[in-house]
């Protein structure tokens, strides 16, 4: 009977430590992630002048095709047009003398979709601000980089600004470097105004289909 009730405590030992065991092993479900919240600017539109320095210069006409190149002391600094979301940026220098017109052109620069459907672009940019990165949220105002005159600037700080339909979004060069002009809707945000651009763009795109 002795050896009896030794294999019953036995067992019952083993039952205990075996299910002990399961508990330990079971995993737990994960947490849920956080959802990601949006910024409430992040579905509105709000104009703001390219760069943030008291002493620039622009002009109403540029060469080849509608752009404006927006005159300002190196290092000042740049800031997205609208609220929105970057596309495409450049860190890197590769314009060299005898390049053919082409991506290079540019140097250093930053393009972003804004809230209005609309792709900003400024380039020959000296440094591009850390964070500034493809998908990064935008707020109007916000810093992208300062002036320069990396690419095809010859030497001479300004920023290169141009408006364009998004169209392929990134890679589509002759439509990013500027298709409608600039310069009547600068000369709003200059004063604080919002004049929009959508207008100007859709018309273009409804007769070009991206084609520049």
């Amino acid at each position: 009977m002795r050896k009896a009730l030794t294999m019953i405590v036995a067992l019952g030992l083993a039952v205990a430590g075996a299910t002990t065991a399961s508990a330990a092993v079971t995993p737990r479900p994960a947490p849920a992630p956080a959802p990601r919240v949006v910024p409430a600017w992040m579905f509105t539109s709000k104009y703001t002048f390219p760069v943030a320095a008291s002493n620039v210069a622009w002009h109403d006409t540029h060469s080849a095709y509608p752009a404006t190149d927006i005159f300002a002391a190196c290092g000042s600094t740049v800031v997205a047009t609208d609220n929105g979301r970057v596309l495409e940026i450049s860190l890197v220098d590769r314009f060299r003398k005898g390049m053919p017109d082409g991506p290079y052109n540019g140097g250093l620069f930053v393009s972003i979709l804004g809230n209005d459907g609309v792709r900003y672009y400024g380039s020959h940019l000296s440094s591009v601000t850390k964070g500034i990165v493809p998908g990064a949220l935008v707020k109007s105002g916000q810093q992208i980089g300062r002036v320069g005159h990396t690419g095809n600037a010859n030497g001479v700080c300004h920023l290169h600004y141009a408006i364009s339909p998004p169209c392929a979004q990134t890679g589509d060069w002759k439509v990013r470097r500027g298709v409608v002009w600039p310069y009547s809707f600068l000369a709003s945000w200059r004063g604080n105004g919002q004049k929009s651009p959508v207008d100007t763009v859709a018309a273009w795109n409804k007769s070009h289909h991206c084609k520049a």
